[in-house]
């Protein structure tokens, strides 16, 4: 099974891709940004932006049957690596034990500026 997921609970794609897709065990979900629900690109450090891409984040994975808890590995896409300890403050809070498996890079650059993008890869819940 693959099905795409969508939600009006985060922000819409901005391209020709899908906010996630899920098969039967797994959860793939698209880079998030920090984009409110309207599409406006939230301003202030890299701290207000990253609460935003995960609070994005879990309400994609809440569409695909999935939770912030279930997922296995993130890639964090920094503008800046000199927010990286920043970013960590953030991220930590929202993976408070059992962090997953992560990777973070410097990007030349991001969709809209923003400072911050996470894609994860969730295993979905058994419920």
């Amino acid at each position: 099974m693959r099905e795409t997921v969508a939600t009006d609970r985060a922000p819409a794609a901005i391209g020709p891709y899908s906010q996630a897709v899920r098969t039967d065990e797994l959860v793939f979900t698209s880079g998030q940004i920090p984009l409110t629900l309207d599409g406006t690109l939230v301003e202030g450090d890299v701290q207000a932006q990253t609460r935003q891409v995960l609070a994005n984040l879990a309400a994609v994975l809440e569409a695909s049957g999935s939770s912030l808890s279930d997922v296995v590995k993130c890639t964090v896409f920094l503008a800046d690596m000199s927010d990286f300890s920043r970013v960590n403050e953030v991220y930590a809070a929202a993976f408070p034990s059992d962090p997953p498996a992560r990777s973070t890079v410097q990007v030349a650059r991001l969709p809209l500026d923003a400072r911050v993008e996470i894609e994860a890869v969730a295993l979905r819940s058994s419920q």
